[in-house]
C-alpha cells in the first residue's frame, strides 16, 4: 500500500533504501536533537544507526521500515521494533511542518493493525519530538527518563 501526497510517497522501504534512510537519521539529529543530549547520548545514537545487526534485522523483516519520498530522495522515515514500538521518525528539515510525519505515523499503524494486529504503538519520544507525538494522540506512560546519555519520555498511542 502506497500512500500518495502532493509531491510525496509513503511505502515500506526497499533494502537499498537503508544507507540512505540512516544518513537521514543522523543529519536531523545532529540538527535538532543532538543539543539535548551528552556527548554519550550523541555516540549512543550513532552507534545505533550504524549497528550492522539492526541492518541484519532490517533484511530479515524484524524491524520494520517506511519511507517518504519525493522522486528519488528519501525525506522521511520511520522504523518499529518488538511489533509495535517506533524505533526512529525522522524527516528532512524541508518537509517539517508539512504532514510527512504525521503521514509515516499513519502508514506505521495501518501497517502494525492490518499486517500484525497489534493495536497499540509505543515510543520513547526525544525532548524534541514530544509535542509532535502529544499533537498525535500519543500519552507519556512514564517521566523523562535518561539512558546510556538519550533522554526520552516513554509514550504510548492506542488505536
Amino acid at each position: 500500500m502506497d500512500r500518495e501526497h502532493t509531491s510525496w510517497t509513503v511505502r515500506v522501504a526497499y533494502r537499498d533504501e537503508w544507507q540512505d534512510a540512516m544518513a537521514l537519521a543522523w543529519k536531523t539529529f545532529l540538527k535538532y536533537e543532538a543539543g539535548d543530549y551528552t556527548e554519550e547520548g550523541v555516540r549512543s545514537f550513532q552507534d545505533f544507526i550504524t549497528d550492522t545487526m539492526l541492518y541484519r534485522m532490517f533484511l530479515l523483516g524484524s524491524y520494520e521500515m517506511m519511507v517518504a519520498k519525493e522522486g528519488e530522495q528519501i525525506v522521511g522515515m520511520i522504523t518499529a521494533r518488538n511489533g509495535g514500538h517506533v524505533s526512529l521518525l525522522f524527516v528532512d528539515e524541508k518537509y517539517h511542518r508539512k504532514g510527512v510525519g504525521k503521514a509515516l505515523m499513519q502508514y506505521l499503524c495501518h501497517y502494525l493493525l492490518t499486517e500484525a494486529g497489534i493495536s497499540r504503538v509505543t515510543v520513547n519520544a526525544s525532548p524534541y519530538g514530544i509535542g509532535f507525538y502529544h499533537k498525535l494522540g500519543f500519552r507519556d506512560t512514564g517521566l523523562e527518563t535518561e539512558q546510556s546519555g538519550i533522554r526520552y519520555t516513554p509514550m504510548e498511542f492506542v488505536m
